[in-house]
């Protein structure tokens, strides 16, 4: 009797542990699916957001203001020490490629809006600085690591994606690539 007893015992605990181990895999099939489809890949259409710009009085800005040009979208954060090495290299380019056509555009990811606005004094940056206090624009394009960076041409669509910091050079053989054609 305390052979079968045993047995049962040893059957029900198998039969438990192997029902918790499908029901994680399952788990982690169902949520690497979900977390798939919220990524922006290289040839979608940019998902188009508004948020307030930087310097301003509370003014808004969204993806579609800059249709028709070329757009280098990246995302920072001043507790990010590569995305501040990368800051004044996007500046140095800036006025170079807004005269042909490109914008660059940074999505800060701060929640405090003084320290990012030290920030932009300290680097002089000229181009278009949004904030993305809660997150909302980070999630609808994926973001994980900082920095990251798509660049869209002028109709919109995503061309490239990097993740992590870009060189002098990378960034303008990207700036390059979604410069519009005259």
């Amino acid at each position: 009797m305390d052979k079968t007893k045993k047995k049962r015992r040893r059957l029900i605990f198998r039969t438990l542990v192997l029902a918790v181990l499908v029901g994680l895999v399952v788990f982690a099939i169902i949520g690497n699916l979900s977390q798939d489809d919220a990524v922006v890949a290289v040839g979608d259409k940019a998902p188009n957001f508004e948020l307030v710009q930087f310097g301003t009085n509370g003014e808004r800005k969204s993806l579609k203001d800059f249709r028709g040009k070329g757009v280098m979208l990246n995302f920072w954060a001043t507790y990010c020490k590569p995305c501040e090495e990368e800051m004044p290299y996007m500046q140095e380019l800036y006025p170079e490629y807004k005269e042909k056509g490109v914008e660059i555009v940074g999505v800060n990811l701060d929640s405090t809006k003084l320290v990012v606005n030290r920030f932009i004094d300290k680097y002089n940056l000229t181009f278009t600085n949004l904030h993305d206090k809660n997150g909302q624009v980070m999630d609808l394009y994926g973001i994980s690591p900082i920095p990251s960076t798509f660049f869209i041409d002028e109709n919109g669509n995503v061309v490239d994606k990097v993740i992590g910091p870009l060189t002098l050079e990378k960034l303008e053989e990207h700036l390059k690539e979604i410069q519009p054609e005259a």
